[in-house]
């Protein structure tokens, strides 16, 4: 009996051993997919998603995906979650005056005091976004190149999304400018920007510019909803925005921080980029008949003596839209090619443009060298004593001054000169 007994706690206990390891060892695996889980998703999204914008990043993932611009929407700014009505409306007259009755029976529904600002209206941009989207399936695996190689995330390509739609020729009510929207001191700090080229068209080079830019908000404001924003408000607005409130967290400014110029724009920015991150990233989802432009290679060619435009595309068979189309940075009305700028080019088109600006930049060289090369050659005219080239003239019924005697004298000392008339006298 005490055998048995001695037995059975035995395999009581080791079969208790046994599953306490098996126990263990489902819980490391755990802890390690959750680790992993969790460190992709902070790979993946580097953009955290604060609990009180929830509500604004839905709102806008509305206005870029459902409702088109003819429709209005009526809602709370204060609380973006709460939408009272849509309505369709054209921009016209007619359209005006159906937001202003919508407006009024609403304040009147749901009891609304005009001061207190509890009613906005907002157009749909699903239209827009769409077509930025399509567009931006041109520029945006270059553009996530560029930011990686200056260590951001890839998935601020998708800023312009909410800046431009992807339009290189986008131009603000306040002079920002190209898909980025640069205004025109920031965008000299990094780019070219003259009479004839302004880089803030240049989708590379805006990009380039945008990556310093965002880099520099993220060093100085220390996270990404701040230095997201400030791209929209500027730094020194964040700054003071921090220095008010005394936080570093945008959702401490959007809720505390008062100022006219920290308005519903800059307090959306971020919510509108992380909408446009969640469509971009899930196209498929929102969009599922979407057919985006495809990536165009270019190659940059440099304009190191001032060209005529003509005069290098005629020769390369090149279209001056579908240049300019390539060159957006180009003054389109510009009749030269500015030196110290690259050109872009299509690969198949390189070589014609390069022996087109070759033969351009050679051209007065070679006839220099070729007038040169005839004057040293005797016997074609060539007046050796000033090394000017002397003009001859065929004469059927002269001799050649080369062949004519040399003056004579006469009795009375004068002279007669070759082929001169003399009167003699008869007799």
């Amino acid at each position: 009996m005490m055998g048995q007994f001695t037995e059975g706690s035995e395999g009581f206990v080791f079969r208790t051993m046994i599953a306490a390891i098996n126990l263990r060892r489902l819980l490391l695996i755990g802890v390690f997919v959750i680790g992993i889980a969790n460190f992709g998703s902070a790979q993946e999204t580097p953009f955290p998603v604060p609990a009180e914008l929830t509500g604004a990043v839905e709102f806008w993932k509305q206005i870029f995906t459902r409702f088109g611009s003819k429709e209005v929407v009526f809602f709370d700014p204060f609380d973006l979650g709460k939408i009272y009505s849509v309505v369709r409306a054209p921009e016209n007259d007619e359209g005006r005056s159906i937001i202003e009755r919508e407006r009024l029976r609403i304040i009147a529904d749901y009891d609304l005091n005009e001061e207190d600002g509890r009613l906005k209206t907002q157009r749909g941009a699903k239209e827009m976004f769409l077509s930025g989207l399509r567009i931006s399936g041109r520029y945006v695996a270059p553009m996530q190149t560029i930011f990686r190689a200056e260590g951001l995330p890839p998935d601020l390509v998708y800023l312009p999304l909410v800046e431009s739609s992807f339009n290189v020729h986008a131009r603000s009510s306040v002079g920002a400018v190209g898909m980025w929207q640069f205004m025109l001191d920031t965008g000299k700090k990094f780019l070219r920007i003259d009479d004839v080229v302004d880089e803030r068209r240049d989708p590379l080079a805006s990009t380039r510019a945008a990556a310093r830019l965002l880099k520099e908000n993220r060093k100085l404001l220390g996270n990404w909803p701040l230095a997201i924003t400030a791209y929209n408000h500027g730094t020194e607005g964040i700054f003071r925005g921090i220095n008010s409130v005394g936080s570093q967290n945008l959702e401490d400014l959007i809720r505390s921080y008062q100022s006219p110029a920290f308005g519903f724009a800059s307090k959306n920015f971020y919510a509108e980029f992380l909408a446009a991150v969640e469509i971009a990233k899930n196209s498929e989802t929102y969009f599922p008949f979407l057919r985006s432009l495809r990536p165009i290679s270019l190659h940059e060619v440099p304009i190191k003596r001032q060209v005529q435009v003509q005069s290098v595309l005629k020769p390369a068979a090149i279209a001056q839209s579908d240049f300019f189309d390539w060159n957006p940075a180009l003054n389109p009305t510009s009749k030269v090619l500015p030196v110290g700028y690259s050109v872009k080019v299509p690969p198949d088109k390189v070589d014609d443009f390069v022996a087109a600006q070759r033969r351009l930049v050679a051209g007065p060289t070679v006839q220099k060298m070729s007038l040169a090369k005839r004057s040293a050659t005797p016997g074609r005219g060539q007046n050796e004593s000033n090394g000017k080239t002397a003009v001859k003239r065929k004469s059927s019924n002269r001799a050649s001054s080369g062949s004519l005697p040399k003056p004579k004298r006469l009795r009375d000392g004068r002279t007669v000169a070759a082929e001169s008339r003399v009167r003699v006298p008869n007799g």
